[in-house]
């Protein structure tokens, strides 16, 4: 055989063994992704494509009983003439920006404490994370109801003290939200643990040089245990955010689903609930869920901007 026929027959022979290997590879491919295919699948049936059939309903007239009608931008203009969703969004508002401050400021404060090096840490982590399971449960917010009552157990102990004709907190539009507040500060278990674990890795030898520099505790907490938690503080912000503004589960149990009294408890989700779900208006409550969607962003991209100006990192 010539030498041009035998160089013919070894790329012959390669490209053989080339598309014989491709078999394998395949294979191996495809033993990869089976893992990951449940994840693929629950991310299109649960999170994708509902998300694109709400996008196409926010512009539909959709009662859930009848085939959807295109109606153009109609929910969005009623949804700026509609006052209810404007007092939704700022009994939302106020529970977002004063609920979160002093939740993360009780979880800061705490978490400090139990870095003392307390004897029993694991027990008291786990106590003071227990709110954080259940606070956001239907049960507590029932308990929450019936404590905050008229004849509730705050009243009782009050009226040990000689405090007489006191209201029905949960029934009083003066007070009614402050008490789901004061539920929301109480489930600061979990920023809790994430500012413990944050404290655990600033080096003591910080501390030391200070004290030898003569400053206080006081002095030590602003100057360096504040500055050197910054990433944590600010995580724990965007985090506790997102989830305050998509609250829900408190208001509609404590207000019987009304949002009541006098719509002081109406916040966006519940009134979103409402109108899809009661008043089965699914487009407008599309638009409305896309609405939400944007102000989170919104907020979550200004967190991000502002971050660079007061959290510091080790470069």
């Amino acid at each position: 055989m010539s030498a041009v026929g035998e160089l013919t027959q070894i790329v012959a022979n390669r490209k053989k063994g080339g598309a014989k290997e491709k078999h394998p590879d395949n294979k191996q491919a495809a033993v990869f992704m089976l893992p990951w295919l449940p994840w693929l699948l629950g991310f299109l049936g649960i999170t994708l494509i509902p998300m694109i059939a709400s996008f196409v309903l926010a512009f539909t007239d959709y009662s859930l009983l009848a085939a959807p009608n295109f109606v153009g931008l109609e929910n969005i203009k009623e949804m700026i003439a509609d006052s209810r969703l404007h007092n939704s969004l700022v009994v939302t508002f106020i529970y977002v920006f004063v609920g979160t401050p002093l939740q993360l400021v009780a979880a800061l404060l705490l978490a400090v404490v139990l870095n003392q090096g307390i004897k029993g840490l694991a027990f008291y982590r786990s106590v003071f994370y227990l709110p954080s399971l259940l606070g956001g449960s239907v049960a507590i917010a029932i308990l929450w109801r019936q404590m905050f009552g008229a004849n509730g157990l705050i009243n009782q102990v009050a009226g040990m003290f000689g405090f007489e004709n006191l209201p029905g907190w949960v029934s009083n539009p003066d007070t009614a939200l402050g008490t789901i507040i004061l539920l929301h500060v109480w489930t600061f278990g979990s920023p809790m643990i994430i500012f413990l674990a944050g404290l655990r890795q600033i080096p003591e030898m910080y501390y030391e040089a200070a004290s030898v520099d003569g400053a206080s505790k006081l002095a030590q907490f602003f100057r360096i245990t504040i500055p050197l938690l910054t990433p944590i503080i600010f995580f724990n912000v965007v985090l506790q955010v997102i989830n305050a503004f998509q609250s829900f589960t408190q208001a509609f149990v404590v207000s019987g689903g009304t949002g009541g009294p006098s719509d002081s408890t109406m916040f966006y989700t519940l009134y979103l609930y409402q109108k899809g779900f009661t008043q089965f208006d699914m487009g407008y409550a599309s638009a409305m869920a896309w609405l939400l969607l944007i102000i989170v962003a919104i907020f979550t991209a200004i967190n991000f901007f502002v971050s660079k100006f007061w959290v510091f990192y080790d470069d």
